[in-house]
């Protein structure tokens, strides 16, 4: 399989990167300074993370709002133009085909799609909105993360600071959202392929930001309680089971004014009402030993009763940290053990994010 490098590739070289595989490209998991040191520098200050991996659909065509309601469980008829919403692909099964991104401009919608899920998404995009254009951009995106982002994009675009989470708007430097998948504030730029080079640079030279790679957004992502798709669900994983009944919209659910409606549905509507057999927990080990990602979990008689999707020790905190499927009759005060190489460690069930988000609302 050949693997795709970013058009920032040579930057990224300068800085030390140790590269690596993901979803058929080759990205930068850290530099000089190692995963925990990106991390921590994050948090207390301004990470640049290149995402340009991700895929950017823009979306054009008539009746375009209702188009999309048939594939998305979203409502944009009290969406105002520049907001943005997180949401999910799902299939006629109810398993969550990916999540994304979707922002409201004035006469289309932008949609950020996940890396591995580009060209099925889009061709399940087309099927369901046959009306509707999708055109893959050819642009960059950058993440600017952390306590210090605004200061430091507010150097180059002051309007910047008006954004609120969630929220997007056009400047010089591209469409820039209040977002990002850190727990942090900060801002998702999609730039033009001519201006991504000369925006990097002058943003990495700014000496609050240190670039950040794709391990250390993993464990940033983790501690804000975040889904990894693929990784926390995927196909077969359904809304409800992952958690997720929030990003679909009120109007949507039962006894809403546009109930249903959309792939899946009926499977969401029913597992709303009855409940799911399994769960999506948060979990802390009583050990700062990691529990990584396909663990079993199980109860005092070694019964299993669940599965961990993410783990690691949270730099933040010290502590290990983990996103789990729990079975639902499993009593919330049982004893709860994770297994590590045969031995057993006990955990607990914790509420999620394991560090407070800091978005500017």
């Amino acid at each position: 399989m050949r693997v795709i490098r970013l058009a920032l590739h040579a930057l990224h070289e300068e800085h030390g990167a140790r590269f690596g595989p993901f979803a058929g490209f080759e990205m930068p998991l850290q530099y000089r300074e190692g995963l925990r040191a990106e991390h921590l520098h994050t948090r207390a200050a301004a990470g640049l993370f290149d995402v340009s991996h991700m895929g950017q659909l823009r979306v054009r065509g008539p009746d375009l709002h209702a188009s999309l309601e048939r594939a998305l469980p979203l409502d944009f008829e009290r969406w105002p133009e520049g907001e943005q919403r997180y949401s999910l692909l799902a299939n006629e099964r109810g398993g969550i085909e990916d999540d994304v991104m979707v922002t409201r401009l004035a006469d289309e919608v932008r949609i950020v799609v996940n890396a591995s899920g580009r060209e099925k998404d889009l061709a399940r995009l087309r099927a369901l909105c046959p009306a509707l254009s999708f055109e893959l951009l050819d642009a960059g995106l950058l993440a600017l993360q952390g306590p210090a982002a605004e200061r430091v994009l507010a150097t180059i675009e002051p309007g910047v600071c008006a954004l609120s989470f969630m929220h997007a708007r056009t400047y010089g430097v591209g469409l820039v959202s209040r977002s990002g998948y850190t727990g942090e504030d900060g801002f998702e730029i999609s730039v033009s392929r001519e201006a991504l080079e000369p925006l990097a640079r002058r943003l990495a030279g700014a000496p609050a930001v240190k670039l950040v790679g794709l391990g250390a957004r993993d464990t940033l992502r983790l501690e804000a309680g975040l889904h990894l798709y693929g990784q926390d669900m995927d196909e077969n994983t359904t809304i409800v089971e992952a958690g997720l009944g929030w990003a679909v919209a009120r109007s949507r659910r039962a006894g809403g004014a546009k109930q249903g409606g959309f792939p899946g549905a009926e499977v969401y509507l029913r597992e709303a009402e009855k409940g799911t057999a399994r769960k999506r927990v948060g979990l802390v080990g009583e050990e700062a030993v990691p529990v990584r990602h396909g663990a079993a979990l199980v109860d005092v008689a070694e019964r299993e009763v669940g599965v961990v999707t993410s783990g690691t020790v949270s730099p933040s905190t010290q502590h290990a940290v983990m996103l789990a499927y729990l079975a639902a009759s499993h009593p919330r005060d049982a004893p709860l053990y994770a297994l590590v190489r045969g031995k057993r460690r006990p955990v607990r069930l914790a509420s999620l994010p394991f560090v407070p988000k800091r978005y500017k609302r």
